[in-house]
């Protein structure tokens, strides 16, 4: 889990890094407590200044906690995309991108819980969408990342099966063991391999399938 820094310094926003300032402060309750373990008032007392200075920046709580998916999202996509563009075979960068999504939601809890948690309701977003910024990334963005990589790999493409349909059930399958291991319910053992291991294998199991079937 990630290491977080000393409590923050009450001047440090002063320079316009409120609203970064804040972002932080949730990250951090997120990663620590949960996503329903803080409120506003306990990201504007860490931060150093009254909730009512919250709102020049965010409308509300949910509005505050999709800005850190946002940015968890974003994140995300930089390390998929760096891994591949990683040395190797064009499956084992593809594996690779398992791999850091796994790394990913294990360094920064606090990011990869507000990335799944539930869409802010119809007109609940950013202060800041006036200034023409994104409110809430629903992960299409990853998710078109993932396709895109996927058809890169297998250009040859699976005949019938849709590249999105393999690209949900190797996400699925990311998400699930990321799920488990922060959970502490993934299996462990002398004789168990490690999420990393099981990812990889996973995908080439998916992968593999797809391929076996779009040949008969």
């Amino acid at each position: 889990m990630r290491h977080w820094r000393a409590p923050f310094d009450r001047q440090g926003y002063h320079h316009g890094n409120l609203k970064e300032a804040l972002i932080e402060a949730a990250q951090r309750f997120i990663a620590e407590r949960g996503l329903g373990g803080f409120t506003l008032a306990d990201a504007a007392k860490l931060v150093g200044v009254t909730p009512a200075a919250l709102y020049r920046h965010f409308r509300g709580r949910e509005a505050l906690v999709a800005e850190v998916a946002f940015r968890g999202f974003t994140q995300l996509t930089e390390r998929l995309g760096r891994a591949l563009k990683s040395d190797g075979t064009p499956l084992e960068r593809f594996t690779r991108m398992g791999e850091a999504y796994l790394a990913f939601a294990e360094q920064e809890p606090g990011f990869y819980a507000a990335m799944f948690s539930a869409k802010p309701a119809d007109g609940e977003a950013c202060a800041a969408d006036s200034k023409g910024e994104k409110p809430f990334p629903a992960g299409d963005n990853a998710f078109d990342f993932l396709v895109h990589a996927l058809s890169d790999t297998f250009p040859e493409g699976f005949k019938g099966v849709d590249a999105r349909f393999i690209a949900i059930e190797v996400w699925a399958l990311s998400h699930g063991i990321a799920t488990l291991d922060a959970a502490g319910q993934l299996p462990k053992g002398p004789s168990m391999p490690d999420k990393y291991e099981l990812l990889r294998a996973g995908v080439l199991a998916l992968v593999h399938g797809a391929l076996r079937r779009s040949q008969t």
